[in-house]
């Protein structure tokens, strides 16, 4: 990887882009392979969901992620370079590749602006091996030929493309240029986002009924029972079709607006589908040597009034349910990454975190990471967690794939990306909906441990679909 001092702001020309560009082919051709090039230019501020929407192409990759509490957004459009994998080894694959790409990159711009440097935006299912109707590979990872991103109030626009011995360099630089001119530029206001007048019309089928549910709540319970495992995850399908073609970025605003604390994303395929949503759960997030991690398991209603929604939280906390819950998914993640010699620092006790519809048991879990550890290594020991899994976890796998019946495909898989100096963030993909044309179907999930009461778990599903169609489909 070659960082040049290369100042983009003081060579704003097309004459010392078309000359800077040359350069990089000169090197490509030294070479004998392509060139990652990817330019970064610190803007003014800018909103990355309106860029998005402003570029949206539906057969075109893309990635979002917001997460509003934290003044933290990112976007990413179109393929520059893209790597799919399968089976137990693709976390380490994507690894490899992202490896190999930064070995031939030259990188151009401030370093220490936020999100600055090539991005590699990636996706992992629930489960490692997926049928070929699935609409997500097991594993992807793709570079985008635009990115946004702001944090903090500074916001960064990065252009990456490929330069190899034949490139035509005058293209590339017209494009280069053309995306520059328009971001220096770029007006939106909240005009790409209005209100619209009505909501639209929606009709329901249920993949798996309330009772379908409830039965197999009482057949996970009988197998709890039986000791074939202590804790599983089982998720509910909904779907819904509206009168009229869904539009994800309008659906994701619709989110990040209603859930700021969460994470509001969008994951698009090229063949016109997206997985958005606002998860809850951060899975791991790595930056400057040092990892989060959090266990969060053990859910309550908010209340209606300030009392309430305390009392209701107080009980939460007294749960024996939630609390042996909860610490089976601790207990999982301190067991999962032991072999990587983590020292890690957490509370002897839970505390409540607190969304817009709901609260949770919840235990911050921070470490340094070793030398030669990065943090695909960390989600390859993590994921899935028994947040969403189950404990012991390939036990729980057998037991979702045999209960549930529908594929599971991105939700609660491991949504998010890695820079160049191997910085990042992945959350986990729940409260969320796949996205085609008219049609959208959602996931809720609950986790089954001894004690759990069918109506209960199903009741905690519905709460989770409620906030859902809410922010999908408010006018």
């Amino acid at each position: 990887m070659t960082i040049l001092s290369l100042d983009p702001v003081s060579n704003q020309t097309p004459a010392a882009l078309h000359a800077f560009l040359e350069q990089c082919q000169v090197e490509a051709h030294r070479a004998h392979r392509a060139q990652l090039v990817s330019i970064s230019l610190e803007v003014d501020s800018l909103d990355p969901l309106a860029v998005l929407a402003s570029i949206f192409e539906s057969d075109q990759r893309h990635f979002y992620v917001e997460r509003p509490a934290e003044n933290l957004a990112i976007a990413g459009a179109e393929t520059v370079l893209e790597f799919t994998a399968e089976g137990p080894e693709r976390f380490d694959e994507c690894q490899a590749f992202i490896d190999n790409v930064l070995a031939n990159a030259i990188i151009v711009g401030d370093q220490g602006v936020p999100f600055a440097g090539p991005h590699f935006f990636t996706a992992f299912t629930f489960f490692d091996a997926v049928s070929s109707a699935e609409l997500f590979a097991p594993a992807t990872v793709f570079v985008p030929r635009w990115q946004v991103a702001t944090k903090a109030d500074r916001t960064v626009a990065v252009a990456n493309f490929m330069i190899a011995e034949d490139t035509e360099i005058a293209v590339v630089g017209e494009k280069v240029w053309r995306a520059h001119s328009k971001f220096s530029g770029f007006s939106y206001a909240e005009k790409v986002f209005a209100p619209k007048t009505s909501a639209p019309r929606i009709t329901m089928r249920e993949l798996n009924t309330g009772q379908h549910y409830r039965d197999a709540v009482q057949q996970a319970t009988a197998r709890i029972a039986a000791r074939e495992f202590d804790k599983i995850v089982l998720a509910r399908a909904k779907d819904l079709v509206a009168d009229e073609t869904m539009s994800p970025l309008r659906a994701l605003h619709g989110l990040r607006q209603r859930f700021p604390d969460c994470f509001a994303f969008s994951v698009a395929n090229d063949r016109g589908q997206s997985f958005i949503g606002a998860s809850p759960e951060r899975l791991v997030r790595g930056y400057g040597g040092m990892l989060t991690t959090e266990a969060l398991a053990g859910s309550t209603r908010r209340g209606e009034t300030e009392a309430e929604d305390s009392e209701l939280g107080e009980a939460l906390l007294r749960s024996d349910k939630d609390l042996r819950e909860h610490r089976l998914v601790l207990d999982s993640i301190i067991r999962r990454l032991t072999p990587l010699a983590l020292q890690l620092d957490f509370a002897d006790q839970p505390k409540l975190r607190k969304l817009a519809n709901v609260q949770h048991l919840h235990t911050a879990i921070k470490t340094a990471l070793p030398v030669g550890v990065r943090l695909l290594d960390v989600i390859a020991r993590l994921h899935p967690t028994p947040a969403v899994g189950g404990v012991p976890r390939e036990a729980a796998l057998d037991g979702i794939r045999m209960i549930e019946d529908f594929p599971r495909g991105l939700y609660a898989g491991a949504i998010g990306w890695v820079d160049s100096r191997g910085n990042g963030e992945f959350f986990v993909g729940l409260r969320s909906a796949l996205i085609d044309g008219p049609n959208a179907r959602l996931y809720a999930g609950a986790g089954i441990v001894a004690g759990s009461k069918p109506e209960q778990e199903l009741a905690e599903t519905e709460l989770k679909f409620q906030a859902m169609e809410a922010g999908l489909f408010s006018p």
